[in-house]
């Protein structure tokens, strides 16, 4: 009986990591952290929980009361799993240009979900910062009206330390520490700079390098054409409140098309069915090829599930 978990909550995290077998690089070689392993589907299990339950031992929440999140659809699943197992009312508010899956399965799971049309003039899909402060705004309004307790995954150190003490310490131990590089896409920050502050700390040579979308490079310093992409998630043109560029080896960009392309051909060459940021986060991998000696391995997580995207131009 020593398999079994006492309910799902104890079914997050601890994901395996594979090798990629058919990326077209010929130095460097890419491991994924397949995240999708975990209930919601998603790497937010991960804090989701871990902020759940800093909540309750700091004595800020009890079963019964309202919860809220903003979310792309992720942490949100996450956060309405933790309160369905905890018995916690959970309201979600993301931008109706959210892929209808993420809305849907929020629902299944219970949670009271709440759409933020996307701003006049914005693309549908493409959820810009407009659509982002909007969908903000909303949450912010809900909060004080329902009397909810927000854990802010934006600004919740729990968002880094979870991915410091739990992804960042299985990829080291899953490695046995010999890995050269790792790469993340940023929306809020916290999975790149948690797994980072773990790697450097373990080992400081390891490289680690942030994610953006060409068009919103904003934390590289380049110029912002548009925050209006496909990449869901991140790439708004916003500085993470708990951003450490002290950890920062460099900045990587791709576009919408190369993590397109990339998700696809991870699903029909190595099996690997993933969303725009996983195919974002490999692309970006494979940039490496060229800068690093042969034989080095570069390191990845793929976010979430491409089931979740059917309903978008990702799998067309």
């Amino acid at each position: 009986m020593s398999d079994i978990k006492e309910n799902v909550l104890n079914a997050i995290g601890n994901t395996p990591l594979v090798k990629l077998n058919k990326i077209n690089v010929k130095n460097i070689e890419i491991y994924v952290k397949l995240e999708y392993y975990s209930p919601g589907m998603s790497i937010k299990d991960r804090i989701a929980l871990g902020m759940i339950e800093d909540a309750e031992r700091k004595g800020l929440i009890e079963p019964g009361d309202t919860i809220i999140g903003k979310t792309s659809g992720n942490t949100g699943i996450g956060l309405a799993i933790a309160c369905a197992v905890k018995g916690y009312r959970f309201v979600a508010v993301m931008s109706a240009g959210n892929s209808a899956e993420r809305q849907k399965i929020l629902r299944a799971l219970g949670a009271e979900v709440v759409l933020v049309p996307q701003q006049p003039g914005e693309e549908p899909g493409r959820i810009s910062r407009k659509d982002n402060d909007a969908v903000e705004k909303k949450t912010q309004e809900l909060t004080e009206k329902l009397n909810a307790y927000r854990p802010n995954q934006y600004i919740n150190s729990m968002n880094w330390k979870v991915h410091q003490h739990t992804t960042g310490q299985e990829i080291i131990r899953q490695t046995s520490g010999r890995l050269d590089a790792f790469v993340a896409y940023i929306g809020t920050g916290g999975t790149f700079v948690g797994i980072a502050r773990a790697l450097k700390s373990f080992n400081n040579d390891i490289k680690c390098y942030p994610v953006e979308p060409g068009v919103a490079a904003f934390l590289a310093g380049k110029k912002v054409i548009t925050t209006q992409h496909l990449i869901q998630g991140g790439g708004h043109a916003v500085k993470p409140p708990f951003w450490d560029e002290s950890i920062v080896d460099g900045y990587i960009q791709v576009s919408e098309d190369e993590a397109i392309k990339t998700a696809r051909a991870l699903a029909k060459n190595e099996g690997i069915l993933t969303g725009f940021s996983g195919g974002a986060n490999v692309a970006a991998a494979a940039k490496l090829d060229d800068s690093l000696r042969p034989g080095s391995i570069v390191v990845t997580v793929l976010p979430d599930t491409g089931l979740k995207y059917l309903s978008t131009v990702l799998y067309e």
